[in-house]
């Protein structure tokens, strides 16, 4: 396959990333030994055009992001914004959302998050029973609306607190086999 991998990661004084990069690091290392891959790292700066040029040329693409704001970062919300263009990623259609030109290709988020995984799906949690997939749903609906069909959503928790580097490696490492062969 051929896939790409973004970090969706802005970096902050409170925040710096270095689990993220981790993660994305581990992911293109791990995907490398089977697939064909290439890397946007977005607050490194990208040309939109060689960014669309990989979206076409992918099989499937993987977001290595933080959640902010029960969202991505603004870094990687203005690199959707400017790389999914019309006409390339999306057309016109009868039915709303049923315009989608990358319906051959699929897409994945890898993810970390502050809260704890029971703070997701339990009556007692900050998030009422939602999932991190349920708080998600806007980056769920906008690739849906491009046609891109969802790989399931990786996510380590609770990482500023207690980050757990090497379970997390190895938990995307499966997650990735398991999806991704």
């Amino acid at each position: 396959m051929k896939i790409v991998v973004i970090n969706g990661h802005k970096y902050y004084w409170y925040s710096t990333g270095r689990l993220n990069m981790t993660l994305f690091e581990e992911i293109t290392k791990t995907l490398s030994k089977n697939h064909e891959v290439k890397t946007t790292v977005v607050e490194q700066g990208y040309c939109i055009d060689e960014e669309v040029e990989k979206y076409k040329w992918a099989d499937a693409v993987i977001y290595q992001s933080p959640i902010n704001w029960f969202g991505v970062p603004w870094a990687l919300k203005k690199y959707f914004d400017e790389v999914f263009a019309a006409k390339i990623f999306f057309a016109p259609s009868e039915k709303y959302g049923e315009g989608g030109l990358m319906g051959d290709k699929r897409y994945m988020f890898s993810l970390t998050c502050s809260a704890k995984e029971s703070d997701f799906n339990d009556s007692e949690g900050f998030f009422d029973i939602r999932s991190v997939d349920d708080i998600f749903i806007s980056q769920h609906k906008m690739h849906q609306f491009c046609g891109f069909k969802k790989i399931e959503t990786f996510c380590t928790y609770n990482v500023v607190k207690d980050p757990q580097v090497e379970r997390s490696i190895s938990r995307v490492n499966f997650h990735l086999n398991k999806h991704l062969p």
